[in-house]
């Protein structure tokens, strides 16, 4: 994504151009909208929206209320005795019992404290797993300014902003796992994925490439982690919150139009289908279809001998796809891929193909900008310019499995 090179278009220089333009305009927006006082903002929304759900359940955690933590009719009226002018306000539950307790903290604030102190560690977590993963890309040291100026501008990290949701949390998990990764450490990174069990879905497609591809150690650490988690729940609430969670997770296909009351702001391939193809039979059955086909080109990029960049790229990519549930926040987790990505593509010529792969890497960061357009298009342009990369990636490993399974020097 990152290129000085005569041939390409997209030149550090012009990207610097563009990323400073977006991260000027998203972030004048959103301080334009909190400058105004109260607890809204100029939209006449709740400022940091759906933390409210997170300071409800940390108070719930603080009480012990454990039976009320899927209870919706409880929670609104807890969060309107505590933030009045939130009343009418709602939230489905469906997190698990442990992230009540994680926000217990935060719930001792009032909820604008909890706010501040909750974007601020958002944002901090944020720039480390950036920085982390730069550091890992000995072909973006030269561009620390662009690297530093497109993190800000990413839209992704907006939204969690914006939103106050808990996706670097998910950030986190993945950019750990890489590290450990990259260290061997395969214990290590199944522990982090595993803690992803605070967002399920989040897990799919590492659960089906570390399955199908036999790295026991990583599994053995995903479910330690996992377990460990609900295990904590269990110790402090009992079992029957964890029994409720996963009657709740059984019931979603109920509840999706309460959960995506706004599907043009999801990313995945299950909206994806849903919002093009009317009928459910027949779009539920297109998603499984090309979930099928995703995990087929994940497993076979896991497979092959490309680096772990290019693999990594491909299992993150993957994770958005099949993700039955994903809101445009979560998005954020593409930043390892980005930076991985742009690391490998400074490295190589300009031949046809890298200038194709640089040209999705420049629409799948920029098209999230143009989600909401899919309220009246039905099309969200995210998903197959995604795609389009995991294919570019299992092309390069393809190629690498023709010169009679090495990668060439170029890949490395």
């Amino acid at each position: 994504m990152i290129s000085e090179r005569a041939g390409s278009w997209m030149t550090a220089k012009r990207l610097r151009a563009h990323g400073l333009i977006l991260a000027f305009c998203l972030w004048s927006v959103y301080l334009w909208n909190m400058a105004a006082p109260g607890l809204f903002d100029r939209a006449g929304n709740l400022k940091g929206t759906d933390f409210l759900h997170f300071h409800t359940l940390g108070s719930l955690a603080l009480a012990h209320r454990g039976a009320d933590l899927y209870s919706l009719q409880a929670q609104s009226a807890l969060a309107a005795q505590r933030i009045p002018a939130a009343a009418g306000i709602r939230y489905l539950p469906l997190y698990p019992p442990q992230v009540s307790i994680f926000f217990a903290p935060f719930a001792r604030l009032s909820y604008p404290s909890a706010l501040v102190l909750w974007l601020t560690l958002s944002a901090l977590i944020y720039g480390l797993c950036c920085f982390a993963v730069w550091r890992a890309c000995p072909n973006l040291r030269n561009h620390k300014s662009t690297a530093l100026i497109l993190a800000l501008a990413f839209p992704a990290f907006w939204h969690i902003i914006a939103w106050g949701q808990t996706s670097a949390l998910a950030l986190a998990c993945f950019t750990l796992a890489f590290l450990a990764l990259r260290s061997e450490r395969e214990l290590l990174a199944g522990v982090a994925l595993g803690c992803l069990i605070f967002k399920p879905q989040l897990g799919l497609a590492a659960a089906i490439v570390f399955l199908v591809t036999l790295r026991w150690k990583v599994i053995a650490g995903a479910t330690v982690s996992a377990l460990g988690e609900l295990i904590v729940a269990w110790l402090y609430y009992g079992f029957a919150p964890l029994r409720e969670w996963v009657r709740v997770l059984l019931h979603v296909p109920r509840l999706l139009p309460l959960l995506e009351p706004k599907p043009y702001q999801t990313h995945c391939l299950r909206t994806f289908c849903t919002m093009l193809v009317p009928w459910p039979s027949a779009s539920f059955a297109l998603y499984i279809i090309s979930a099928i086909v995703v995990s087929g080109l994940t497993v076979a990029c896991w497979r092959s001998r490309l680096p772990l960049s290019l693999r990594y790229s491909a299992l993150l990519l993957s994770t958005v796809l099949l993700a039955p549930h994903l809101t445009v926040y979560d998005l954020v987790i593409l930043a390892p891929a980005f930076l991985l990505l742009s690391d490998w593509l400074v490295g190589q010529p300009d031949q046809s193909a890298t200038l194709y792969l640089k040209l999705l890497l420049y629409l799948a960061f920029a098209f999230p900008l143009l989600g909401p357009l899919a309220r009246w298009t039905h099309f969200q342009l995210t998903v197959p310019v995604m795609a389009a990369l995991l294919y570019g990636i299992c092309k390069i490993a393809g190629k690498s499995l023709i010169l009679g399974g090495t990668v060439p020097s170029a890949v490395r």
